[in-house]
């Protein structure tokens, strides 16, 4: 399977000031855990972007870790906060993922995304109607 059509579904943006890039990154089944599989994508958000609100596969645990900039985060009713490089947080399966946008007005950010989820689970992430 191509990575990119684990994202469907997700929206897939060139970059501009309102919108987040997906790039995915890698896929491989866990060879030691039959029937999962890791995926991973770096997100990057320009100047004042934000992904709209959004849950992911019902399989799936995310892993979020900031490589740069500043990321505003806010998953089910727990308090939105801001993580910075270095920092991570993470979400459990079927998790509501409130908020996730740029913190700066001024600066860049980039995340890593990393998925363990049930293999054939997608689209990665559904935004909500």
């Amino acid at each position: 399977m191509i990575i990119a059509a684990l994202f469907h579904g997700a929206p897939l943006h060139a970059e501009t000031s309102q919108h987040e890039t997906v790039a995915p990154a890698f896929q491989s089944a866990i060879p030691n855990i039959p029937g999962k599989s890791l995926v991973s994508a770096v997100v990057e958000y320009p100047p004042g972007a934000k992904s709209p609100s959004h849950h992911h596969a019902s399989s799936a645990f995310v892993y979020a870790y900031v490589l740069s900039g500043a990321v505003r985060s806010q998953v089910n009713e727990e308090p939105a906060r801001v993580y910075r490089a270095g920092e991570s947080f993470s979400e459990a399966p079927g998790a509501h993922h409130v908020i996730s946008e740029n913190a700066s007005d001024t600066e860049p950010a980039r995340l890593l995304a990393v998925f363990i989820l049930d293999t054939g689970d997608h689209p990665l992430t559904t935004p909500d109607r």
